[in-house]
């Protein structure tokens, strides 16, 4: 992932083993990663449990909040793709009790039906 599309907020998908390895101490001993995409600093981790959402905060990004959210608490959700234009393609994620959505932003390069796949896997268990 470039700076450019990082700044532009722009996600990409990232190695599973390395995400695997790096978040082990806040997996559950049943608990795998399945996909994880990177935003700058951010990330989220789709898990066969959950969808994780890690926030780096400050200059050094040591402070660090994880947002889990059961796939049984998101009611509903949209992906929107890439056109010829607008080369962005977007995600949006509704969870029980909240009104606005979680949206996320990938790069033309990432298969948004591919992420859909994963979350409609779970969701709609």
């Amino acid at each position: 992932m470039g700076l450019f599309d990082g700044l532009m907020g722009n996600a990409s998908e990232v190695n599973i083993q390395e995400v695997q390895k790096e978040f082990s101490n806040i997996l559950s001993s049943t608990e795998s990663i399945e996909k994880a995409y990177k935003l700058i600093r951010d990330m989220f981790i789709f898990t066969n449990k959950r969808l994780i959402l890690v926030d780096r905060q400050g200059v050094t990004g040591k402070k660090v909040e994880y947002h889990s959210i059961p796939y049984k608490s998101i009611t509903h959700f949209s992906i929107e793709t890439a056109g010829n234009f607008d080369l962005d393609a977007e995600l949006k994620i509704w969870i029980s009790g909240t009104q606005l959505p979680v949206q996320k932003q990938f790069n033309k390069s990432l298969n948004i039906y591919e992420l859909q796949s994963v979350l409609a896997e779970y969701v709609l268990k």
